[in-house]
């Protein structure tokens, strides 16, 4: 199915992916009690932090994640993953993205999906600072010629 103004879209494929990004939120808070953030589980996997999920859920939602996508993309006919930055473009976005979740106290998916989903207030601010922040500079780096479209 195609979309006007976006041929590239797949909303099947977003509607299954969203779909599963709540189950598994859904599994970890009713399971565990526990928050399905990506950054809480790296910084728990990885022993930054004390708290959190068991060490070894952890590390299993992290290791999850690039199996996960590689078994997408092998069931898939026709997706070809591509990165658009530089080694170092990516490494230093990592850096900054990993700062921000720990200066938020956590990032988009422990926020935006399970913190949302829960009324949290604290969720709706940093969700909102979150997607404010990411207009305003997906518009400075058009603004400046960093990325066309």
């Amino acid at each position: 199915m195609m979309l006007p103004g976006f041929p590239d879209a797949m909303p099947a494929a977003g509607l299954a992916g969203g779909l599963l990004i709540g189950l598994a939120a859904a599994i970890m808070l009713l399971g565990l009690g526990r928050i399905a953030g990506v950054s809480g589980m790296l910084a728990r996997a990885s022993g930054i932090a004390d708290t959190g999920a068991p060490r070894v859920i952890a590390l299993a939602f992290v290791i999850g994640l690039p199996l996960g996508a590689l078994l997408a993309t092998l069931a898939s006919s026709g997706v070809e993953p591509r990165f658009t930055g530089s080694i170092p473009q990516l490494v230093i976005a990592g850096l900054l993205v990993g700062f921000g979740t720990r200066l938020g106290s956590g990032c988009t998916s422990g926020h935006g999906v399970c913190g949302l989903s829960r009324f949290s207030r604290r969720s709706m601010v940093a969700t909102l600072t979150f997607m404010t922040s990411g207009f305003a500079t997906v518009g400075l780096m058009r603004a400046f010629g960093f990325i066309n479209g």
